[in-house]
């Protein structure tokens, strides 16, 4: 489907601009983290606008927006500071289902995904299974009409506010490791299901672990056929392609920095007296542009039809390693008020500062998450050397 690029990002910016709710944008200005319901909320409009499943099908409700116009949307509420979209259930659960679900799965689960009444996480990551997938060992066995499911899964991003799991399993020990994957979706609030929150540096609660303890999951829940978890699998990794990059926080962060060197107190005249400061944000300012080259170039072949190369684990490695160049200069920009507990009064306030502080320690992990930059450069080394 054809769309008008810029007038498309002009309507996102303007609506950013005047339905963000002020409390919200306030959280946003601080970087202070944003409660379930301050989530909830946002998607909310995002859905009354008709943009939050924008890319569903439109069979589903959704515009069937191409991967360029999604990124240009995720890239304009990334700078805008709103608050991220759950994407397990909006990005992931929901055109998993659209592409290999039942009806039924489609009736019961896509209208509480799309109306952000059931939240969803994403359970792939065990010990000893992170971003090598096909070591999964969670195992889950036929039992009649269920499948009783044993097995422990970590990293798990927002499982504490999660009503439904969807799960990667062992349904098979024969043949290739992959082909004894399935799919299963987990009810969160079965027996034998528990989630145990794993304390971050930042201070925060994102990630847990989660028991599966003999837990009794319906055969209707599986998804396509037993055997299909890796094609399943495979289906959301491709979708986490237009997301990896954040390029919009990166902007975001560029701007900030921009800020605080043109600050009229005495750090920010420091920092502009020094000629290695400028050329640090010149050069940083340089990767973002560079970032934002190679990710348009991605986006304009997938919108073409072209397939998937490695573009998006170069993407992954690039945008986690400029966000962190970012924060570092941003905590150096910061100076004394990047330490705990700052005085009040300084240049830009006590809460703020604590969330950048946040934001810094919290980034250290976007060069591990969504398959490490070591994976990745693997991956990109078989693909070139193998061609």
């Amino acid at each position: 489907m054809s769309f008008d690029a810029e007038q498309f990002r002009a309507q996102v910016r303007a609506f950013c601009r005047e339905q963000f709710p002020a409390d919200l944008a306030r959280k946003a200005d601080a970087y202070l983290y944003f409660s379930k319901a301050d989530r909830v909320r946002w998607q909310r409009l995002l859905d009354e606008r008709e943009w939050f499943i924008g890319h569903w099908p439109v069979e589903f409700g959704g515009q069937s927006w191409g991967p360029l116009q999604r990124f240009i949307f995720i890239e304009e509420l990334e700078y805008a500071g709103t608050p991220w979209l759950t994407h397990f259930g909006v990005s992931f659960a929901g055109p998993l289902l659209c592409a290999f679900g039942s009806a039924e799965q489609q009736r019961r689960f896509l209208p509480a995904i799309r109306h952000s009444t059931a939240w969803w996480c994403q359970g792939f990551s065990e010990p000893g299974a992170g971003s090598d997938l096909a070591s999964v060992r969670t195992r889950a066995q036929r039992a009649g009409a269920d499948y009783i499911v044993s097995g422990h899964k970590t990293w798990i991003t927002m499982a504490h506010w999660a009503d439904m799991m969807f799960a990667l399993v062992r349904t098979s020990e024969t043949g290739p490791r992959q082909q004894g994957l399935s799919l299963l979706l987990i009810d969160m609030q079965t027996p034998g299901v528990s989630v145990r929150p794993i304390r971050t540096i930042d201070a925060r609660e994102h990630i847990n672990e989660v028991f599966l303890d003999e837990v009794r999951v319906p055969a209707a829940n599986l998804v396509a056929a037993e055997g299909q978890g890796w094609a399943c699998a495979k289906f959301i990794v491709g979708n986490e392609r237009v997301l990896v990059t954040e390029l919009g926080k990166a902007r975001r962060y560029l701007d900030l920095l921009y800020e605080l060197s043109a600050a009229g107190d005495p750090g920010g005249r420091r920092l502009r007296a020094s000629a290695g400061w400028r050329r640090r944000i010149a050069q940083l300012e340089l990767e973002v542009e560079c970032l934002r080259s190679l990710a348009y170039e991605a986006m304009a072949a997938a919108q073409a039809g072209s397939p998937p190369g490695v573009d998006a684990s170069v993407l992954k490695i690039r945008g986690s390693q400029v966000q962190q160049a970012l924060l570092d200069a941003i905590v150096e920009a910061l100076g004394a008020q990047g330490v705990p507990a700052p005085s009040a009064g300084e240049q830009i306030g006590q809460e703020r500062a604590a969330g950048l502080l946040a934001e810094h320690f919290y980034a250290r992990a976007s060069s591990i998450y969504g398959g490490s930059n070591e994976i990745q450069t693997n991956i990109i080394a078989k693909a070139v050397f193998t061609t």
